[in-house]
């Protein structure tokens, strides 16, 4: 079902999917925060907390491909439906834990409910960004200035959703918390199957792997890139940064309370990111260049940060948190391009599978980077995992200076 570029229905149809993925993410970025606070109470460990959502981003590689093949199949809106429904049922199975489970059962159940919280985030994105392309149409002005509001608006929410997860674990406990956010996502469930063609977005799938993984030169670099430009946040965002933080005296809640914040101004960043990037009539010819301009300057703050800290430096958790904040603003800039430019570069006929595609490598570099946070904390501390990011944004700005700055090379394979 085809959408007119400009008209009434797709405007509504964009607001509609927007406000729908606002409530999702609010509950997404909540449920971290309360699984990380509720079990670091228990007494796990740093190393087992970052453990706990090593599936819930494994998950989201398979979700994500699979999840843009069946937005293709069965539409758009549907999969939207799947992934809030998915949702839904992650909370109630981890509302299930018992504090009378022994910890290894304990454990176990909460990877596994992560996992099916994994899915379903990774479901519910993918439809939700498949949509943009369909709604947007082919003008490439407003497709920057709808994705980049799309993504900054709901990463401000995910920070908004940090501080809820904090208020409702103080105010309703761990399970009360987790019904109400099931509650709310009934709601938005229920608005979505009411409101959105059932239809939208229908195409035919790819009838074997090999034509969904052959996607085409821009889409590949750019999934590439996107592993390490992930992998490079998360690898000191996930653990590293909360347990230095709060190593150096700060409590529960000035953690809590930075990592909204940090969250909630890199997604005003992103929102703002057309206005901070010239735009080409071509859609490639500057926004390419732009792209490896910012990650070469991305690259340069962890680094700097890492040796600071090696030089033992007075106070250097006031030092991180403003290089980190330095490391937001170019890193939203940065992130909000590439959202861009993965729809630029997708076919229109089978947009939604591209997307999987390329938010399949964002989830194989988040589950990178949380595994190489916990090691390499564990082996040098923040530092260690400032390098890492360093040497991965290195590579995510070796792979920008060969994305395609014309639509003809960009589809060749």
């Amino acid at each position: 079902m085809s959408l007119a570029v400009g008209s009434a229905a797709g405007t509504r149809n964009y607001v509609i999917v927007t406000l729908a993925y606002w409530g999702f993410t609010l509950t997404d970025g909540a449920l971290r925060m309360l699984v990380l606070l509720h079990f670091f109470r228990l007494g796990y460990s740093p190393f087992t907390l970052a453990f706990l959502f090593l599936l819930y981003e494994a998950a989201g590689i398979g979700a994500n491909l699979i999840g843009g093949w069946l937005a293709t199949r069965f539409g758009i809106a549907r999969m939207l439906a799947v992934g809030l429904a998915t949702q839904i049922a992650g909370f109630l199975m981890l509302s299930a834990v018992s504090p009378d489970w022994v910890v290894a059962l304990s454990v176990a159940w909460v990877i596994a409910a992560q996992g099916v919280c994994g899915v379903a985030k990774d479901l519910t994105k993918t439809a939700s960004k498949s949509a943009i392309k369909l709604t947007a149409g082919e003008a490439s002005g407003r497709l920057f200035r709808w994705v980049a509001f799309f993504t900054g608006s709901k990463n401000a929410m995910k920070g908004v959703g940090f501080f809820l997860g904090g208020l409702l674990l103080e105010v309703l406990g761990f399970r009360g918390a987790l019904f109400a956010m099931a509650a709310a996502l009934a709601l938005i469930l229920a608005g979505v199957l009411l409101s959105l063609p059932p239809l939208m977005g229908k195409a035919k799938a790819s009838s074997s792997a090999r034509e969904l993984f052959a996607k085409n030169r821009g889409v590949n670099l750019l999934a590439a890139a996107r592993v390490f430009l992930f992998g490079a946040r998360d690898v000191w965002f996930v653990v590293g940064l909360p347990v230095f933080l709060y190593a150096s005296g700060w409590t529960f809640t000035m953690v809590g309370g930075f990592l909204a914040l940090w969250t909630i101004g890199y997604g005003i960043v992103q929102a703002a990111a057309p206005s901070l990037v010239r735009r080409s009539a071509d859609g490639l010819s500057a926004e390419v260049p732009a792209a490896r301009r910012w990650s070469l300057l991305l690259a340069l703050i962890p680094a700097l940060l890492a040796a600071a800290l090696m030089a033992e430096v007075a106070r250097p958790d006031l030092l991180v948190v403003a290089g980190l904040a330095l490391f937001g603003f170019l890193f939203a800039v940065n992130s909000s391009v590439h959202s861009y430019l993965i729809l630029a570069y997708a076919g229109s006929e089978k947009a939604a599978e591209d997307v999987g595609f390329y938010y399949a490598a964002n989830a194989a570099g988040r589950f990178g980077g949380i595994l190489a946070s916990g090691l390499l904390y564990g082996l040098g501390g923040l530092a260690a995992c400032l390098l890492g990011s360093a040497v991965m944004l290195a590579a995510c700005w070796a792979l920008a200076l060969l994305l395609p700055e014309r639509k003809v090379d960009a589809q060749r394979r």
